[in-house]
Formats: structure tokens, C-alpha cells, sequence
């Protein structure tokens, strides 16, 4: 019985058709099934790879194109004006001759801050030369406002003047013993024998008009001669190898918008009723500031104020400077320190000075010196791949000349009455803040620094105004220091 139950259930499920049909049409649906997923995951997964491909072919092309317009972007902040092939040339003419050697002697009080002193001894190494006389080494200001004791030694290669120079006038160290004692005359330069004493520096020779040799001796006094001390030249060098260990580049800001530039300027917009009054108390009691009572709001509208800290930064923002722009300050304390300078700080951080940038030991010599501290400001500025004066006052006007000199590195100089009224026009809801920029670029196209020929004064003006109108000769020596030629 239990083999016929067990071979009949084996034989009816071997041999029933219908069963069999079943299983043959279950695995014939898998089968399919499966093919069909395989196949429609082969479609998509190839698919898919295909995007991809196309993808990577595409990104590598955004990124070139990326990288191009910021490189493109770049080079327009940073790049310097062509030269179109002009360099320094300061060599004598032939007509130009061995100096002569008079037993007469000029003496020299400079006066003012550094560069102020600086192009007012060169212009008495031209007038020595003229008068045929020899130049002694000139005293430097002790009563400025800075109240500096440098002496010349103290700011500048001594030796390296006097000999650099030896062929255009002699220049001694102080008078003969015999002559100190002979009365000096004062005004007259003609028909004279002895000393004549010149008690202030700055009366400036003319800026135009003068004999090509003279101009050319000028700049070499000034370029060439007047070297910083060894001390100074090599502490500058230093700090400006520091900031180029920092980034690659970086912007030399001239802000002038210490206590006594704002002062003397009667310059008061973005100050509190406290700071304004201390500036005016400050400017009726220095006795050689002959102007007293300044109306700060014109004096702002004719673009005779320096640009505030705050008004630099958005200057620099809508040129397209980055907030990562390494922005070195040239400058002495800012006036209320970092209550202002923080309207800079804010939109670009990485600023430094040379209080950062040098330890306290590197600077102790140099403590109570304005002269030679501002002596480091002018190196770096110098040396810097941009430069940027907020005022024209004595120090922007030389160190832009000076990179004139050197091959038209990049000066931005800006145009104060014309971003006022940008500024201005801005706060009143007059425009946007997001066509800024191109207003900005706009006005200041030709302002960068590029080869240009000294201005003269506006037409029509005559006599000694015209000469206080004309571009100074060391804010742009192009003619005669900078030419095609040697």
C-alpha cells in the first residue's frame, strides 16, 4: 500500500500535462522579466554615463573660461601702464661742464616733513650749481610739527651724496672755521662774495622753463643722490620683502588722514561735534597756519579734503580690489584711531603698517624720528605694485613722480571732487549702489599712472599764479628726466 501511494503520487505529477505547461510558462516569464530589467538597466546606466562624459568635457571648458576672465580681471587691477619705451634719462648734455670751485658758500635751513625737505634739497643743489657755489650739507627742520631732531646723516647717505655729486657741485660738511663768522647775506644773489644763507628750502625753483641740464641734475640729486642711511634703506628692504612673503602683491595706501593734515585742511565730514571743535582749537593756535576759519562742507564739494577711511574703501571696492587685497598704510597715527579706521578694516581686513610688519627692537632706533619713519612709508610706497594717495599733499606728489621715474608703475590717483559727488549722489538715493563701480571706473580712465607730459597752468592765468598752477616738476619729471633716448 505505501508503494502504491508512493509511486502513484510520483508518476501522476511526472506525467500530468498541465503542470508541466505551467512551470514551462512561469520560467519563460522570469526569464523575460529578468532580460527586460538587465536591458532597460544596461539603457539607463549608459545613459547616465553618457551625461557624465558630456559633463566632463563641458566642466573643464567653464573652468578655463573661468579662470581666464579672472586672470583678464587681474591684470586690469594690478598691471602697470605701458612706458611705450620711455625711460629715465639724466645724463649731463655736452654743453653741460666740470664744476667750478668759487670760494663761496650756500647754507641751508630745510623746512617741512620729509619729501617737502627732500625736493628742497635738491633745488639747492640746482641753485649751487647756477650760483657756482658750494653747497653746505643742509640742517634739517627741528620746529615742524613733528619736532624731529634728525639730523642729515640721521635720514640720509651722507657720504653717498657728497660724492655722487662731485661732479656737479662741490658739497662740504659745515664752513671752513676761518668763514663761519662772516655776516650771510639773506636775498640779494648777485654780485656777492661769501655766504649766503637760504632759511627755508621750499621756495622752489620753477618747474618749467628752466636749461634741460638743470632739470637733469635735479633728478639726479633727488633719485640718485639722495639716498635714505644704510639703516633706513635696509629695514625698508626688509619690510617690503615681508609684505610680498604675505601675498603677491599689495596696494601702498598714502592715508592722510592724521590729526594734523585734517586740521590744517579744516576737514571735518564723517567727524563727531568733539573731534571737529578739537581740530579747529588746534588750527587757531598753530600761529604759521595763516587761515583760521575753513568751511568744511566747501572745502569737501572742491575736492580739497583727503578721503576718509571709509571713503578709500568703497573707492577701492568699486575698482574691484577684493577683500583679501594686502593694502599696506603709509601714514602716521590715524586721528581717533581705530574708531575711523575701522570703516576701512570692514571691508578690507588684511591691512597692515609698519608697527606689524617690523618687531619693537627694528623700530627703536627709529621712535620720536618722523622723518625717518615716514623715510620706511616712502620705500614701501615706492616699491609697492599700486599706490594710492588719499590727499596731494608732499608725499603723494614725490612718490608718484618717483615711479614715474622708474618705469610708470601703476599710481592711482584719485579724482576727490568727482567721487564726492559720486558719494554724495549715492547717500542721497540719487544712484544705485550697483552702478557705482562703473561711474568709478569711468572717472578715473586716465588716472592711473600712464606716461603724460608735466601740465602747465590753466590758460589765461598769469604771473606767480600760473607758477603755483603748474604740475609740480617732481610729481611728473616727463620731459626732461624721462624720454626715448639715454
Amino acid at each position: 500500500m505505501a508503494n502504491h501511494r508512493g509511486g502513484g503520487g510520483y508518476n501522476h505529477s511526472r506525467n500530468h500535462p498541465s503542470t508541466s505547461r505551467i512551470r514551462k510558462s512561469f520560467f519563460l516569464s522570469v526569464t523575460l522579466y529578468v532580460t527586460l530589467v538587465f536591458a532597460l538597466s544596461i539603457f539607463i546606466f549608459m545613459l547616465y554615463s553618457n551625461d557624465i562624459v558630456q559633463d566632463e568635457r563641458k566642466m573643464p571648458l567653464l573652468r578655463v573660461e573661468d579662470h581666464k576672465s579672472d586672470k583678464l580681471l587681474d591684470d586690469q587691477l594690478w598691471r602697470a601702464p605701458s612706458s611705450h619705451g620711455l625711460r629715465p634719462c639724466v645724463k649731463p648734455t655736452s654743453k653741460y661742464g666740470a664744476t667750478a670751485v668759487w670760494d663761496r658758500y650756500i647754507t641751508v635751513r630745510s623746512n617741512g616733513g620729509l619729501n617737502q625737505m627732500r625736493t628742497g634739497i635738491a633745488d639747492m643743489v640746482a641753485v649751487a650749481r647756477i650760483m657756482n657755489a658750494t653747497l653746505v650739507i643742509p640742517q634739517l627742520d627741528k620746529r615742524s610739527f613733528w619736532q624731529d631732531s634728525s639730523t642729515f646723516s640721521d635720514v640720509f647717505d651722507e657720504l653717498h651724496f657728497i660724492t655722487y655729486l662731485q661732479q656737479d657741485v662741490r658739497i662740504v660738511k659745515e664752513l671752513p672755521k676761518e668763514i663761519e663768522s662772516l655776516p650771510r647775506a639773506r636775498k640779494h644773489f648777485t654780485s656777492w662774495s661769501g655766504v649766503i644763507h637760504v632759511a627755508k628750502s621750499d621756495s622752489r625753483l620753477a618747474n618749467n622753463d628752466l636749461p634741460l641740464d638743470i632739470q637733469r641734475l635735479r633728478c639726479r640729486a633727488l633719485y640718485h643722490a639722495l639716498h635714505f642711511s644704510p639703516s633706513i634703506e635696509s629695514l625698508g628692504k626688509k619690510l617690503v620683502k615681508r609684505l610680498k612673503s604675505r601675498a603677491e602683491r599689495y596696494i601702498a595706501l598714502h592715508l592722510r588722514y592724521e590729526k594734523d593734515m585734517l586740521s590744517f585742511t579744516g576737514c571735518t565730514y564723517g567727524l563727531t561735534e568733539a573731534e571737529s571743535e578739537e581740530l579747529r582749537v588746534m588750527r587757531e593756535n598753530t600761529n604759521h597756519w595763516k587761515i583760521k576759519n575753513i568751511n568744511s562742507t566747501e572745502q569737501r564739494i572742491d575736492g580739497l579734503c583727503p578721503l576718509t577711511p571709509k571713503e578709500v574703501g568703497i573707492f577701492l571696492q568699486a575698482l574691484g580690489y577684493p577683500p583679501s587685497t594686502l593694502i599696506y598704510i603709509a601714514a602716521g597715527e590715524i586721528y581717533s584711531g581705530d574708531t575711523h579706521l575701522s570703516e576701512l578694516t570692514s571691508r578690507f581686513p588684511n591691512i597692515v603698517s609698519k608697527e606689524m610688519l617690523a618687531t619693537k627692537e627694528e623700530l627703536r632706533t627709529f621712535s620720536g624720528h618722523a622723518s625717518q619713519t615716514a623715510a620706511l612709508d616712502y620705500i614701501i610706497s615706492v616699491e609697492s605694485d599700486v599706490f594710492v594717495p588719499s590727499h596731494s599733499g608732499n608725499m603723494a606728489r614725490t612718490v608718484e613722480g618717483h615711479r614715474r621715474f622708474l618705469g610708470h608703475r601703476k599710481t592711482i590717483t584719485p579724482d576727490r571732487k568727482g567721487l564726492v559727488q559720486l558719494f554724495d549722489k549715492v547717500e542721497a538715493g540719487l544712484l544705485q549702489v550697483s552702478s557705482l563701480s562703473q561711474h568709478v571706473k569711468k572717472l578715473h580712465e586716465k588716472r592711473y599712472g600712464a606716461p603724460r607730459r608735466r601740465a602747465g597752468a590753466p590758460s589765461g592765468i598769469k604771473g606767480r599764479a600760473r607758477l603755483r598752477l603748474e604740475e609740480s616738476f617732481y610729481q611728473n619729471p616727463y620731459p626732461e628726466c624721462i624720454c626715448t633716448g639715454r
